[in-house]
């Protein structure tokens, strides 16, 4: 069993300002090479005490609703890559045995390639950046990284491409960070907090002019997802009145108990958002929810969608009530400093965001389980990672490494961790060489977790 990540000196603590001489920052991220090589990154040996993954999974399953969790295992089944997105706890207690750096930063926690992507600013210009944040939690930069170029090298191979190809994809995702931090180590704080990847100022990063064209295609069905399109998508209209589309069992309407809940628990998550936005959500009225199964590792936490109604019937806004649960990273890692989950995830993603959701609030809900509000349809762009050719996939996943090292340059010393990281190419050949290692070590878990479905030891639910 992997142990708790002890700091290993005072840069491993989150620290909100760095008010030493960039001189000196930069000297303590180069002496961190001395704890950890750069060139040290590239191994991958599972620890002979290796928990079994599908066990793992098991115990995140206590909790959760039991009638959902076939779904999550049958979509964690369906390829290598899905199971890499559901097991986020698997790859953490995986770095949590191997030595860390003790540079730290406000880490997203599951920045695989599928949660990265488009999405509407508060003032409604697409950026792109980060959009999950469960599991973000305050822990080594590294392990952000490693789970990147681990997600990238599993989708390479899932699309066909070579080992070299592969290699390529997943060293342009670190070289992207790597370039990144360094240049973001020589700006200011307030340039650094506002910096931002505009949607369409990506358009120039990409060469070829097929991927222009995939590019703004791209932009433009990102712009078309809003609330109003979730309407006809979401809702039907039942006896004249405007109610959620029930689709068992990923969509069914709340029951009367739940409903009579949720609006109390409205209630109070209006408490948490400024003054202005309590102005902004007072202009709607509570219309109808249902309970919804999201994404892959989450399925099973409770979930709710919530329809509000503004001006008219065609005025809607969508929110999403979802429950938060302590992060995987925090049996290995010491003491985070916010304790309620819905908290730590709400201040994580201020904190990794270029530009927040308008409507993000937390609050605790029935039996204090811990729950986190955000809209569930706000424009956004997930990027089509099953069709990209070797070059689309590297050109990507280096868009995806610079965002993510402007997540991290928020909360960590970006100065210590681009001294850590050099002008040498040591450290982004490493991290590929080990996302090709655990990408093969996801390869055997996911055919762990099948074995466990074949012979009925988990039940599954195959293209749900």
């Amino acid at each position: 069993m992997s142990t708790r990540a002890e700091p290993t000196d005072p840069a491993h603590r989150a620290q909100p300002a760095h008010r030493s001489d960039p001189a000196i920052r930069a000297a303590q991220g180069k002496t961190a090479r001395k704890r950890v090589p750069r060139s040290a990154h590239a191994r991958w040996t599972p620890s002979v005490d290796r928990p079994d993954p599908v066990g793992v999974l098991e115990r995140q399953g206590r909790d959760r609703l039991p009638e959902l969790l076939p779904v999550r295992y049958g979509r964690m089944a369906a390829s290598p890559f899905a199971f890499l997105r559901g097991a986020a706890a698997v790859m953490a207690a995986d770095l949590a045995a191997q030595p860390h750096t003790g540079l730290t930063v406000q880490l997203c926690g599951n920045a695989h390639l599928l949660n990265f992507g488009l999405y509407a600013s508060p003032e409604r210009p697409l950026v792109f950046d980060l959009n999950d944040f469960d599991e973000t939690f305050p822990g080594p930069f590294e392990w952000d990284v490693k789970r990147l170029a681990a997600s990238v090298a599993v989708a390479a191979r899932e699309n066909g491409h070579s080992e070299a190809g592969t290699h390529r994809a997943a060293l342009e995702a670190t070289a992207g960070y790597r370039a990144a931090m360094r240049r973001l180590a020589g700006m200011g704080e307030l340039a650094v907090w506002y910096e931002q990847l505009d949607a369409d100022s990506l358009l120039p990063l990409v060469r070829s002019a097929r991927r222009r064209r995939r590019a703004g295609s791209s932009l433009t069905r990102a712009r078309r997802r809003t609330s109003l399109q979730a309407l006809g998508k979401l809702t039907e209209v039942v006896d004249g009145r405007r109610r959620i589309v029930h689709d068992p069992p990923l969509l069914e309407p709340a029951g009367a108990s739940d409903t009579a809940a949720l609006r109390k628990i409205f209630s109070d998550y209006r408490s948490t958002l400024t003054e202005e936005r309590r102005q902004l959500l007072d202009r709607y009225r509570f219309v109808d929810a249902a309970r919804k199964a999201v994404g892959v590792g989450s399925v099973g936490l409770r979930c709710f969608i919530v329809l509000l109604e503004g001006r008219d019937a065609d005025d809607p806004l969508f929110l999403q009530l979802k429950e938060a649960r302590i992060s995987v990273l925090e049996e290995h890692l010491p003491n985070g400093p916010y304790v309620p989950p819905g908290h730590r995830v709400v201040a994580g993603q201020r904190l990794l965001q270029a530009a927040g959701d308008s409507f993000l609030g937390w609050m605790s809900g029935p039996q204090g389980r811990a729950f986190y509000w955000r809209q569930v349809r706000d424009p956004k762009g997930p990027a089509d990672v099953a069709g990209m050719s070797p070059a689309d996939l590297a050109a990507y996943a280096r868009l995806c490494g610079t965002a993510l090292a402007r997540a991290h340059a928020r909360s960590g010393d970006r100065v210590a961790i681009a001294g850590y990281l050099g002008g040498a190419d040591t450290f982004e050949r490493a991290v590929a060489d080990f996302a090709l290692a655990y990408a093969d070590q996801t390869t055997h878990d996911h055919a762990t977790l099948c074995a466990a479905v074949a012979a009925g030891v988990v039940t599954a639910a195959p293209g749900v």
